[in-house]
């Protein structure tokens, strides 16, 4: 089997699945990129993917360990599911895009 479609999954407050998606469709290749305002619009929309024929899903690294299990226990072991994570390097720099602006 060949991997022909994935969905990837980012979160943002105010966003909404039916809305904020985007599909990529070339070379054989699918791939769905769609915003969601938190973890359980993310379990939604991960099943609702997998429904669709995703072959295996990627996460944003904003869900974290426990969004991304939320996840995957959501799609069950129908398919893989991968979610980015950020180095030690990198946390400092990912904190402060996310803090409160003054």
């Amino acid at each position: 089997m060949s991997a022909h479609h994935w969905g990837f999954i980012f979160d943002g407050p105010g966003l909404d699945p039916k809305k904020d998606r985007m599909v990529i469709d070339r070379g054989g290749i699918r791939t769905v990129l769609v915003g969601v305002p938190s973890v359980s619009e993310a379990a939604n929309t991960a099943v609702e993917l997998v429904e669709e024929s995703a072959q295996f899903l990627e996460l944003c690294g904003g869900f974290g360990p426990a969004g991304a299990a939320r996840v995957i226990e959501a799609v069950g072991d129908r398919v893989a599911v991968g979610f980015v994570s950020f180095g030690a390097e990198s946390l400092s720099k990912i904190a402060a895009v996310f803090a409160p602006q003054t």
